[in-house]
């Protein structure tokens, strides 16, 4: 794996790619946001890892930047800035995951872990289509029957991965990887109650149901005609 750390303080910077090539990941810095945004530009890296507060760039505007320019690259956001709101704003920005500092760098190294084998071939199709269910991957925008469907962060998230694997059991350890970025315990009933919430919004005054419990195994997202 290859990373980039885009992170303005030098003695954490230098302390990060020390620990991140102690574990087997080529580690390399950027300083400032134009430079990191240069390099995530014009280089191969596995994941990205940007402090939030930045010189000449900040976090955001990095990642925006990147994602307006075709790059799919994960990117895991730094910050001393944890709150709700904050968190919300870089995971819209295109962010793929988010930690609050102070930090253990076992749970960084976890994450940036997960956020690596998640990194391939990006999908080419930026509208998701099950039924009269549409998800813009571009706006973010989500419509079922032309009637516009306002999600959280998260559902959104779920919803999107449901649907790029349409027709197919979405497992719960699948969802704890790939929407939440975490190894939960399976059993946890974080899962049940978004996609709960997820499938009040979707189906809520609509005559078809789309999304499907499959006992024992997961979840998933089919138009059944």
């Amino acid at each position: 794996m290859r990373i980039l750390v885009i992170e303005d303080d030098l003695e954490a910077a230098a302390y990060l790619t020390k620990a991140f090539r102690e574990a087997g990941i080529a580690c390399e810095h950027a300083g400032d946001g134009e430079s990191g945004l240069f390099m995530a530009s014009e280089y191969e890296y596995d994941v990205l890892v940007v402090d939030r507060m930045l010189p000449r760039r900040d976090g955001i505007s990095v990642i925006s930047a990147l994602r307006a320019r075709g790059v799919h690259t994960p990117v895991l956001i730094l910050s001393a800035l944890g709150q709700v709101d904050d968190r919300v704003a870089g995971l819209r920005a295109g962010g793929d995951d988010y930690l609050p500092k102070p930090y253990a760098f076992s749970e960084l190294l976890a994450r940036v872990e997960v956020l690596g084998r998640r990194k391939g071939t990006p999908d080419q199709d930026m509208v998701y289509r099950v039924g009269d269910l549409e998800l813009d991957r571009l706006s973010h925008e989500v419509r079922r029957a032309g009637r516009e469907i306002t999600l959280q962060p998260r559902e959104y998230r779920l919803l999107e991965y449901l649907m790029k694997n349409a027709g197919q059991v979405v497992t719960r350890t699948m969802l704890l990887e790939n929407v939440w970025d975490y190894h939960f315990d399976p059993q946890t009933n974080v899962i049940d109650v978004h996609v709960s919430r997820l499938r009040s919004k979707i189906e809520k005054d609509f005559d078809k149901p789309l999304l499907k419990t499959i006992r024992g195994s997961g979840y998933m997202i089919k138009d059944d005609g």
